[in-house]
């Protein structure tokens, strides 16, 4: 407490894999702590249908699955979430005090000496109205999440950047044919990933077009695109199993760019080794800070480490005071 205020020792905002492993850390080293889940429970992971490369897990399971299991393992070792988003964070004293905003636009402010941000990073889509339903259900943005579903299947990569020639050669260990979908003939990617991209058989080529329908089947799944050609006009549909989309993706940091250094691509600056900021006492773990892996297991770590950076930072300043006696 200080002047009538409760302080948390700390506060998580994100309910992603990183978030709930900093959380599941938090609980384990007793200190108080409070989890903001954000405007979509459980993070990105939720939106992927099938994951098989997460260590100890035999028998794959959805996406929404891991994150209800780690959500729980997180709510068991003692952990406190609330619904809403953050929408304002600022130093106040020797603390910091986060606006919060629910779903019926009630804002509430919150205080901690010890901030994690694991608020993720949202990939971009093409904006067609038939996208969204059907992630999971033949569209994905991540082949190393989902490309082991199309074994032997005639799937595409949109975009001209190395994560589209990354994703493509990815696939081809699985699926039967790959096509890149790109608007023009020049690309953003680099000489050695386009070259490679370029040799291998499996690989095919759609220049100047660009995606203008999605459609699917009588299972529901994705069955064929609509391509617009961007010389002419013209119309053609090619039929596919997958369509993957690699245009990008957006770190979730409007509350946080005018209060922490980003790079030049919006992800928050770490210090190197730790996952410590600009901001002393504020750490950032997950795909908001991580351009390159963008992994559940990847996240799941850095969520770790955050969790341990934020107690030894709260032990340094503040020992002894941010114990887990208060439920909240």
């Amino acid at each position: 407490m200080s002047d009538g205020i409760f302080i948390y020792g700390c506060i998580v905002i994100g309910s992603g894999p990183a978030a709930l492993t900093a959380a599941i850390y938090l609980s384990r080293s007793d200190t108080n702590h409070l989890v903001i889940e954000g405007n979509q429970p459980g993070g990105q992971l939720t939106l992927t249908s099938d994951i098989e490369n997460y260590p100890g897990f035999p028998q794959k399971m959805t996406g929404a699955q891991l994150m209800e299991n780690m959500r729980r393992q997180a709510e068991g070792c003692g952990s406190v979430f609330r619904k809403g988003v953050v929408i304002k964070i600022h130093r106040k004293d020797d603390h910091f005090a986060l606006d919060t905003e629910d779903a019926l636009g009630h804002v509430e402010t919150v205080f901690s000496h010890a901030v994690i941000i694991a608020t993720g990073a949202s990939a971009q889509f093409l904006g067609l109205p038939e996208e969204e339903g059907l992630i999971g259900m033949g569209v994905s943005a991540c082949a190393v999440c989902d490309g082991a579903l199309f074994r032997d299947k005639d799937v595409a990569v949109v975009g001209g950047g190395d994560t589209a020639m990354e994703e493509a050669i990815f696939l081809t260990h699985f699926a039967r044919s790959v096509t890149i979908i790109h608007r023009r003939d020049g690309f953003r990617a680099s000489e050695v990933m386009l070259n490679r991209a370029r040799l291998n058989p499996k690989i095919r080529w759609s220049l100047f077009k660009a995606v203008e329908a999605i459609h699917t089947g009588p299972t529901k799944m994705l069955s064929s695109v609509t391509l617009r050609d961007m010389r002419d006009d013209s119309l053609s549909d090619m039929p596919l199993d997958g369509l993957f989309i690699a245009i990008g993706h957006k770190p979730n940091v409007s509350p946080f760019q005018s209060f922490l250094a980003c790079d030049e691509h919006g992800y928050i600056k770490t210090n190197g080794d730790t996952t410590a900021t600009s901001v002393a006492g504020v750490f950032a773990c997950g795909d908001v800070a991580d351009p390159r892996y963008r992994q559940a297991i990847t996240a799941a770590g850095s969520g770790c480490k955050a969790a341990m950076d934020a107690k030894s930072y709260l032990d340094n300043l503040f020992p002894g005071s941010c114990l887990h006696t208060d439920k909240r």
